[in-house]
């Protein structure tokens, strides 16, 4: 019996993330455990006050990159399906930013992967945010994995 190919989904867009359609589309009856994880725009950045974020990418690269992130992660997890989506553009407080859900037969290997896979995007695909402050500054921000 032939094990199929696990369902990944990568995506870039300016469109609110429908995280609920994307919850559905890794849910599987073969799976015991579905992790979503949710980044959102939050009001502080140490000291700073936030008005908005606003994230570019360069778009090839960064759908290019988040692809081989979800392959490392297949080779070292049991996932039965995954979805990475990232928003570009002007995003107002309580967005949500990034979505990652991914599934697999038990929770703990879900958890590991779905820890792999934000840590890896932020760590190495090219999107870039700016902190866009209560003061009228704004900052361009390095991603961190944590």
């Amino acid at each position: 019996m032939a094990v199929a190919e696990p369902q990944v989904l990568v995506r870039l867009q300016t469109d609110p993330i429908d995280f609920t359609s994307l919850v559905e589309l890794v849910r599987t009856t073969a799976a015991g455990a579905v992790v979503l994880f949710l980044g959102t725009v939050r009001e502080f950045t140490g000291a700073t006050r936030t008005v908005a974020l606003e994230y570019e990418a360069h778009p090839e690269l960064a759908v290019k990159e988040m692809k081989r992130i979800a392959a490392a992660a297949q080779e070292r997890w049991p996932i039965l399906a995954a979805g990475l989506v990232h928003r570009l553009g002007r995003l107002e407080l309580g967005a949500v930013s990034v979505a990652v859900a991914v599934s697999c037969p038990h929770r703990i290997d879900a958890f590991a992967a779905g820890s792999f896979l934000i840590d890896e995007l932020k760590k190495s695909v090219p999107i870039w945010k700016r902190d866009l402050a209560t003061d009228g500054t704004s900052a361009w921000i390095e991603n961190r994995p944590t």
